[in-house]
């Protein structure tokens, strides 16, 4: 009997968990008040009805209205009453339900703190110990692997959290998928079916060494970097337009940084050198910069990172659009290199996250000197040449040689108006000559109303000028015209053989003593017309238990103030709590579509937490241990077993992980945009490989879509139906199609890619209506079906059977079984004989002017090619 009562208060414990712990002001309280009330109530001094809402005390003091709160007593307490009738937030949506019960019940259990308050709130108190203890604040990890039998590295963290699940891992992909999946991945372009068979054939042989030689055949590509610059440009914002106006201007040589990032990537330039490169290239190189030296123009190039951000002011320069430009800089550095919202602490303090207001200042001072408002340059005035001396030396010697001619020109054009004039004035009556000399003579501005009047009165002597000599050759059988546009034409010819200047579109901060360096001042509310207090260059102040945050204000050793690269030097140190942890993060992403934290731009509240932290920490030090290698990244990546899995559903893992959080399988994924539309083009034969260079243009056609091709629009913006040859180029990857903030390529924005304002941390997938539409019915599309029908045609031999069995095996990389061969056959038969029935033009489907009907087979075939493109085979990778 005693053994049995000994038993009772286990079998208690086991039975019953243990009580909730009691919410605290600082856990579970405040982050609701700051998110809703410190505006109001406490924030900046700002006081409405006499309430401070920053401490539990303050609460339970009150305001002109008497206590907010009575700790024990909800029923007693004011501010709960307020909040439940919705008339606070005033003006604001009232509170989530789960808000106002957690409210409810910490009020009810006695409003208790974690700890002693302060009296007083000082700045030592801007944030809780509970919010400098967020996850991704903290120093990064180096845990150690689980111990899961046959697995290591990525693997035994994956296992143990499927463990953990009831799950495991599905079998591997075969190797078909394979290939496919990791040549998207890693180049963003399918395998040739050549490539596919070799690889197939290797698998069989030593599958593990075959996987192995496809990643670093695929690293080693320069399609690598196409593919993951792409990756990159959004987290930067890339545009080769500024934005902000309506203008939307071009940036003629933004393309400069779009070639550095992939050349960087190809060469895989550690990521820290990588990131230093952008936010400080002009500071790592010598003043005056040696336009001979690479590594000066690599550098500089670089930093056309910090001009990616809509920048109006090449059409308003103002305050408002000088500062709007700074702010998106500012967000998009937080959100691509901190992974935090830090845009969001420009008007007040961060609603959810440690970041103060002053902080915000505190980054925008790193910057400030490179903007520098007070002496702000225009876009174009931010351009920096590339022509060197002795380039500008030759250039001025040829110009000389072109302004002889142009001088000539002009004492010949003067000579052919002299020579018409008389002749004109010899038409007139004799007693007016002398007055219409003089009067034609005149400068306008400066004749009379008289001498105007006599013009008007002679109009083939008013309107002579050296544009209108060609109306009068024929009159008097003359060749003035030809003869100065022949003089024209040698000036332009001598003019061609200048040197070719380039730009940069670069972030250079101009030489600055301690005196010259320009001031950053807290903005009240975010306004730039009301400052503040100073503030100096840091990093972020929740920092600065683990690190040192401030940074030098001038740096004696520089031209420049050296602030950004004390920063850059700061986040790459290895020890920065948050670099390392975003990029693998975002790699991760791009291979699994969605990152170990599913919101890769915010590692703050708001966003998601980690669903593997210690693998998110493991491979973050793993990064740095290996010298920032973004190629290592990949191959740790590619060669997991994770990585590795079949995408195929079952039953089981969709009950217990219906959104593959813990990754029991391979995601299937869409092709973005730029990745599907390059596809098209590989499989038809048609993709031109060229590398880097000029963007290719965009126009609206006469339908008023963006299509690719130079604008041949008239002076009132009327198509003029003009196409000028691009020779190949309108082949291009994706890449470098221009990225017109305000023309992006139709099938670019029906597909989800991004309008940098100002960047894009995860692209949206959405699947709907258009996206089909434009599938089966564009003319792009229809295009795309013929140029891939030619191929099969032309590389398929004569049957209709094996040009139907290369037309799969193009499209997705696997051969079609026999039932889909003949239903294939059949299909493109049944075209045939309709467009036998029906025949159409040429013209319809091909864009060729003649009206000759195109030969029925073809276009039966093409029908086949056109719902192949289309299909899910070739839209998704598994």
């Amino acid at each position: 009997m005693q053994g049995t009562l000994l038993l009772l208060p286990l079998m208690f414990v086991t039975a019953f968990p243990a009580a909730a712990a009691p919410l605290t002001f600082e856990r579970d309280v405040r982050p609701i008040l700051k998110a809703h009330c410190f505006q109001c109530h406490g924030e900046e001094g700002e006081m409405k009805g006499g309430l401070d809402v920053r401490l539990a005390h303050f609460l339970v003091k009150g305001g002109k209205h008497g206590p907010a709160i009575v700790a024990g007593d909800a029923a007693k307490s004011h501010l709960l009453e307020l909040v439940k009738e919705g008339e606070m937030p005033k003006g604001k949506a009232k509170l989530p339900d789960k808000d106002i019960a957690t409210l409810e019940t910490w009020i009810a259990e006695g409003a208790k703190t974690s700890r002693p308050e302060p009296e007083k709130l000082g700045p030592e108190h801007a944030f809780t110990d509970e919010e400098r203890a967020w996850w991704s604040l903290q120093p990064i990890s180096n845990p150690k692997t689980p111990v899961k039998k046959g697995t290591e590295g990525i693997d035994s963290f994956i296992a143990a959290k499927l463990g953990e699940k009831g799950l495991s891992f599905s079998p591997e992909a075969d190797p078909v998928t394979f290939i496919r999946r990791a040549s998207l991945d890693l180049t963003g372009l399918p395998p040739s079916p050549e490539e596919v068979d070799a690889f197939v054939a290797a698998y069989i042989k030593h599958p593990e060494s075959s996987i192995q030689n496809l990643i670093d055949r695929l690293l080693a590509s320069p399609h690598y970097g196409e593919m993951w610059g792409r990756h990159w440009l959004d987290a930067a914002g890339y545009a080769d337009s500024e934005g902000y106006g309506e203008k939307d201007l071009e940036r003629k040589w933004a393309w400069k940084y779009r070639d550095y990032v992939i050349d960087a990537l190809n060469k895989d330039k550690p990521f820290d050198q990588f990131v230093r490169e952008q936010l400080a290239g002009d500071e790592m190189i010598s003043k005056p910069f040696d336009k001979e030296s690479p590594d000066a123009i690599e550098k500089l190039a670089a930093t056309g990172f910090l001009r990616m951000s809509p920048n109006g002011t090449g059409e308003k320069n103002d305050a408002v659009t000088q500062n709007a430009n700074i702010a998106d800089t500012v967000k998009m550095i937080g959100t691509s290199l901190y992974g935090l919202t830090i845009g969001c602490a420009q008007c007040h303090d961060h609603r959810y996250d440690p970041i103060s207001q002053a902080d915000y200042y505190h980054l925008r001072a790193v910057f400030e000197p490179g903007f520098d408002t007070k002496v702000w340059r225009s876009p174009a005035g931010r351009l920096v040449s590339l022509l060197t001396d002795a380039e500008a030396k030759e250039a001025a010697k040829i110009e000389a040689e072109a302004k002889k001619i142009d001088e000539a020109r002009l004492k010949k054009t003067e000579e052919f108006i002299t020579e018409v004039l008389e002749k004109e004035l010899l038409k007139a009556p004799e007693s007016e000559r002398d007055a219409l000399r003089t009067a034609y003579r005149a400068e306008v501005k400066k004749r009379t109303a008289d001498q105007t009047k006599l013009l008007k009165a002679w109009p083939r002597i008013n309107q002579l000028s050296a544009g209108s000599l060609y109306l009068y050759d024929t009159t008097y059988k003359t060749k003035h015209a030809a003869e100065l546009k022949t003089m024209s034409e040698d000036a332009a010819k001598v003019r061609a053989t200048k040197p070719k200047e380039e730009f940069l579109h670069a972030f250079v901060e101009l030489p600055k003593t301690p005196e010259t360096v320009p001031a950053t001042y807290v903005f009240n509310r975010g306004q730039h017309d009301q400052p503040k207090e100073k503030v100096g260059p840091s990093d972020l102040s929740v920092l600065a238990g683990q690190r040192k945050v401030e940074l030098p204000e001038k740096d004696p050793k520089l031209a420049t103030t050296g602030r950004r690269l004390a920063l850059a030097n700061a986040l790459t140190d290895g020890r920065h709590p948050l670099v390392a942890r975003v990029m693998v993060n975002r790699v991760w992403m791009h291979h699994f579509g969605k990152g170990i934290v599913a919101t890769p731009g915010d590692f703050g509240q708001l966003g998601s937490q980690p669903t593997h932290p210690q693998l998110l920490d493991w491979l973050a030090s793993e990064f740095v241990r290996t010298g920032w290698s973004l190629k290592h990244l990949h191959r740790l990546i590619m060669t997991s077993r994770t990585y590795r899995q079949a995408s195929t559903r079952d039953a089981t893992r969709d009950r217990l992980d219906p959104d593959n959080l813990y990754l029991s399988r391979m995601n299937v994924r869409r092709l973005e945009a730029e990745t599907l539309r390059d596809s098209l083009l590989a499989i038809s034969g048609k993709l031109n490989p060229k590398i880097g260079g000029e963007p290719v243009p965009v126009m609206f056609n006469e339908e008023g879509q963006v299509v690719i091709g130079i604008d041949t629009t008239d002076t009132a913006g009327r198509p003029s139906g003009k196409v000028v040859p691009l020779n190949g180029d309108e082949f291009r990857r994706s890449i470098y199609v221009q990225a017109r903030r305000s023309r992006p390529l139709e099938m670019f924005a029906t597909f989800d890619a991004p309008i940098m304002e100002p960047s894009c941390d995860a692209r949206a997938v959405t699947t709907v209506s258009p996206q089909s539409l434009l599938l089966m019915n564009s003319a792009t599309m229809r295009v795309h079906a013929q140029q891939f029908a030619q191929r099969v045609q032309s590389e398929g031999g004569k049957e209709l059977s094996d040009q139907i069995r290369l037309a799969w095996k193009l499209m997705n990389g696997k051969a079609p079984s026999e039932t889909d061969v003949q239903q294939s056959i059949e299909f493109v038969q049944a075209q045939t004989e309709f467009y036998k029935a029906n025949p159409t033009p040429v013209e319809a489907e091909l864009g060729a002017p003649s009206k000759t009907p195109a030969d029925p087979g073809f276009l039966g075939l093409t029908a086949l090619c056109h719902a192949l493109m289309s299909s899910n085979a070739l839209l998704y990778v598994d």
